[in-house]
């Protein structure tokens, strides 16, 4: 087995600044938006000339958090409630060989402000300050299969989660103007319901807490229903 070296080209200035409350896959909170960073060595226009031509792209990156964890021969996919074993290389777990990550996001546009070079990107899942290794356009034709199955993963996740905000919660959210879209993404990252697996079998009333850009969340979920109870700058 060869070993081989590889650096990153650049990272991700995300609005998920711990792993937990993001999403499983790609794109399922649109509002998710975030910069693509590039390095010194790739800071030049000419790596991405073109790349404004396509709609979305595939980023390939390094699970950093977890990497000097070691891998899993067998993992538990959260699709399965986090109680059947799957064998690593039939799930996109983080534990794995390589550390190494997939995913296809929107390209919203390129930016270069005061000599950096930056991708902007929506409907991502990646923690803040992931490194990113590779970047490849998305080609609908070959891409997208449309007779593919998947498995245990073959449809949308999706929940019956409701979110309500809190009226002081509702007037601050509106009050800021940084994010426009605040109250839509909290609002859809929480429907995914973050939870871990074995939470979501809990009864009663369930208090959590995240950080989305720079504001630190409260909310509280009972049975189905969240009531975000807090928002303050970290």
């Amino acid at each position: 087995m060869s070993d081989y070296s590889i650096s990153a080209i650049g990272h991700i200035q995300s609005p998920y600044k711990q792993k937990f409350a993001i999403p499983r896959q790609p794109r399922l909170v649109p509002e998710a938006k975030a910069k693509l960073i590039f390095t010194s060595e790739f800071n030049r226009e000419e790596f991405v000339r073109g790349i404004d031509e396509f709609t979305h792209i595939w980023l390939l990156f390094r699970f950093h958090e977890t990497a000097d964890k070691g891998f899993s021969a067998m993992v538990r996919p959260p699709r399965l409630g986090g109680n059947e074993r799957k064998g690593v290389f039939a799930t996109r777990a983080t534990f794995r060989p390589n550390a190494i990550g997939m995913s296809a996001v929107k390209l919203e546009g390129i930016e270069y402000k005061n000599g950096q070079l930056s991708l902007l990107l929506a409907g991502i899942d990646l923690l803040d300050g992931t490194p990113i290794i590779d970047i490849k356009p998305y080609l609908p034709y070959s891409d997208a299969m449309q007779d593919a199955s998947a498995g245990f993963a073959d449809t949308r996740p999706e929940t019956q989660m409701s979110v309500e905000f809190t009226p002081e919660v509702t007037s601050f959210i509106e009050q800021q103007t940084q994010y426009p879209d605040l109250l839509n993404f909290i609002s859809n990252v929480l429907k995914q319901d973050p939870r871990p697996a074995y939470k979501k079998q809990k009864d009663g009333e369930q208090s959590y807490g995240m950080t989305l850009y720079d504001y630190n969340i409260r909310w509280q979920v009972n049975g189905e229903h969240n009531v975000v109870t807090s928002i303050e700058k970290s």
